[in-house]
């Protein structure tokens, strides 16, 4: 997956309420639904004056997501003030690679829309309504993976399709059922999931702080397939 086509499947499979171009800068309404769907990115050459711009249009708590490519705009927001937030490592990999054996049996149950226990388990990760509204945009194929372990509900996450590409999103686990096999259960059932709907690859994102969750992914044979970050003030 290369940078031009993740930011595809990442703006399809999670997208913004609206998108307004600013010069050649394109701004997003998130309305809410995190940093991914609220932040600025430069399409096309620029000038400070264009920045200057794009800052003024996004009011009190402008955001910019930098990818690849971006290093002139970095360094232009470094000299204004604005910081480094979250920076992002994509992972993918064949569906095929990542099904394996499959889940273990009973536990993992894709569906949609998303049941009031799934609601449940990202609303105690601090997912909530903004972000849900976030899922019911997305227009092509997409499902919620409800994971279980030990009898109860073990976890979630939301996937979608954007042509032959699958993106998971959101994924949490509840804390006192980790390190059951939980998330690779339900990446493997993600996976078999996205086959299901036509998708050779499956993708996700990860802060690189998240050690463990990069360690899983590693496992897993994910391969790193991208980065990007934010400038904040």
């Amino acid at each position: 997956m290369d940078p031009q086509t993740l930011a595809e499947v990442m703006e399809a499979t999670w997208p913004p309420a609206a998108c307004h171009p600013c010069g050649p800068f394109l701004l997003r309404e998130g309305k809410g639904g995190g940093k991914r769907v609220s932040a600025a990115t430069v399409e096309g050459p620029w000038q400070q004056e264009d920045l200057t711009l794009a800052e003024a249009e996004m009011g009190a708590d402008p955001l910019f997501l930098i990818r690849a490519g971006d290093g002139a705009l970095d360094e232009a927001l470094a000299a204004r003030g604005y910081r480094v937030v979250d920076p992002v490592i994509a992972y993918a990999a064949p569906v095929l690679d990542l099904i394996g054996e499959g889940p273990r049996r009973m536990t993992t149950f894709p569906h949609w829309p998303p049941m009031q226990i799934a609601r449940q388990i990202w609303a105690d990760a601090g997912i909530g309504p903004a972000r849900l509204a976030v899922m019911e945009r997305v227009e092509g194929a997409k499902a919620v993976i409800l994971g279980r372990a030990n009898d109860r509900a073990s976890g979630v996450a939301f996937i979608a399709c954007h042509g032959r590409q699958a993106m998971l999103h959101a994924l949490e686990v509840v804390p006192a059922l980790r390190r059951q096999g939980s998330a690779q259960d339900m990446l493997r059932a993600a996976a078999g999931w996205a086959g299901a709907q036509g998708a050779d690859s499956l993708g996700l994102v990860v802060t690189e702080a998240n050690g463990p969750a990069r360690a899983l992914y590693a496992r897993m044979g994910m391969r790193e397939v991208g980065r990007y970050h934010y400038r904040q003030r």
